[in-house]
């Protein structure tokens, strides 16, 4: 005799982009999905912010340049520091800028991607960002963090008063290095889920809502340079 099946409630995805062919296209990819549902869109970063207010997205498809509010601005309206009821955004683009990568994730972006990612590349940053990971990978954690490493940098008090063990200092360091949980695990001689552990463990200790924001927590705090 079978159990009742469980049926999982799609991702709720609110996408805002000023071109509508392209707003119209992306609607058109999420919304084929059965694990993905589009429960609004827009054209401008002002009717996003109200958008989301109103429809509770989990997460928010986000261009940069837009008119009336910007997507940089409006993230931080929907993610930043301080918003009761954060949104996870994804910015997509067709600006390659680290500036944009760089202003976007202060701001409280989940991921980034280029317009030209492939369809799969999406859904799958969608699907990543909506678990509370950060979409960028290692590699260009490094090239972000590196190119802007002095501007992260304003101290917010000595690393002596930071709430985390020896252990759990050292996995921060780590992914504020841009190693990957398989490359902490062999670094530190660990398994792969002990290092999600330590990570979990890291982002709840600190307040944080993902890898990037732990990256940034890294470099204000002097832990590596």
């Amino acid at each position: 005799m079978t159990g009742p099946s469980v049926t999982t409630e799609p991702i709720r995805v609110l996408v805002c982009d000023d071109q509508v062919l392209v707003r119209t296209g992306l609607v058109t990819i999420i919304d084929a999905q059965p694990d993905l549902a589009v429960v609004g869109e827009c054209g401008d970063g002002r009717t996003a912010v109200e958008l989301a207010g109103r429809l509770r997205p989990e997460v928010v498809v986000m261009d940069v340049r837009m008119p009336v509010l910007d997507g940089i601005e409006a993230t931080r309206l929907l993610a930043g520091a301080g918003v009761p009821h954060p949104v996870k955004v994804l910015v997509v683009t067709t600006f390659n800028l680290d500036e944009y990568v760089y202003e976007a994730l202060r701001a409280g972006a989940s991921g980034f991607l280029l317009k030209d990612a492939p369809p799969s590349q999406l859904l799958h940053g969608i699907r990543t960002v909506a678990t509370g990971a950060a979409l960028l990978d290692p590699e260009v954690t490094r090239q972000l963090v590196g190119t802007y490493a002095a501007r992260i940098r304003p101290a917010e008090g000595p690393p002596r008063d930071i709430p985390l063990t020896p252990r759990e200092l050292e996995v921060l360091r780590l992914i504020a290095n841009g190693l990957s949980n398989s490359e902490i695990a062999v670094t530190l001689v660990i398994s792969q889920e002990t290092v999600k552990t330590f990570v979990s463990r890291i982002l709840a200790k600190l307040g944080l809502r993902d890898r990037v924001q732990a990256v940034v927590y890294a470099y204000r705090r002097g832990l590596v340079t």
